[in-house]
């Protein structure tokens, strides 16, 4: 019944999805667009499949670039938002500074990770670590505001340690918001890869892109968009999953009020 459910809810999508295709391909075909301005789905899916091996090759480097700086980002995210909630003049002084940073274009810092680190892998690990610590920071700055004080309190009157209470009533209270934000983060985490290998890289979706952009195989690019989409969903799923896995609880509870 709950398969049934989760299919029935995905299938407008899904319907809108094929219908959008399906028109691009008839107003292709009826006005006769050129390929190299805008190919149809039907010519996109063919340098798609001509180009798969190539394609999954700087797949492989640009999710290498991603994994490296989503790692770094829940890392730092995670120390600098339990340290906000224990010293609450540090959280002062530093989230306007966390929403102020956000002005920053990232545009404007990744030349300057390519004047530091080069154009190895490096500076691509830094703009996606800087792209996903936002969200990360301020949903769990966020999540460890909502901690109900008269837990906190009970605790600390049966004498538990900071880490018990880190534990039983902390993590608990944080971790929806927490995975919230890593949702965020990782459908930016792939852009975030992207425009790093734009201003500078020997592999990777990015500089795959320029290339085609460059010698006007625009079915190259729009096959290229197709597999950022692609990885950007996969790890919106990969990371909702693992939500699901780690809160057992908000399961019960959904089910709990459907029933």
């Amino acid at each position: 019944m709950k398969r049934w459910k989760n299919i029935k809810t995905s299938l407008p999508p899904l319907f809108l999805f094929l219908i959008f295709i399906m028109t691009w391909e008839l107003v292709s075909y009826l006005i006769q667009i050129p390929a190299y301005i805008l190919p149809a789905p039907s010519v996109i899916s063919r340098s798609l499949l001509a180009n798969v091996n190539l394609l999954a090759h700087h797949a492989g480097t640009t999710l290498t670039a991603v994994a490296g700086g989503m790692v770094l980002a829940i890392f730092t995210a995670i120390l600098l938002a339990i340290a906000m909630d224990r010293w609450k003049s540090l959280k002062q002084a530093l989230y306007p500074i966390l929403v102020v940073s956000q002005a920053v274009p990232i545009f404007a810092l990744a030349p300057l990770m390519m004047i530091w680190f080069g154009v190895g892998l490096t500076p691509k690990i830094l703009i996606v670590a800087l792209v996903c610590f936002f969200p990360l920071a301020v949903n769990l700055v966020e999540g460890f505001s909502q901690v109900d004080p008269e837990a906190t309190d009970l605790l600390k009157i049966m004498q538990a340690d900071k880490w018990m209470i880190m534990k039983s009533v902390q993590l608990p209270t944080a971790m929806p918001y927490f995975f919230s934000g890593l949702k965020i983060a990782a459908t930016y985490s792939v852009l975030g890869a992207i425009i790093g290998e734009w201003l500078g890289a020997r592999s990777g979706l990015g500089i795959y892109m320029l290339r085609a952009m460059n010698s006007f195989r625009t079915g190259d690019v729009f096959a290229s968009i197709a597999v950022v989409i692609l990885l950007s969903l996969t790890l919106f799923k990969i990371v909702e999953k693992s939500g699901r896995l780690a809160m057992p609880w908000k399961k019960e509870t959904i089910n709990h009020k459907e029933e």
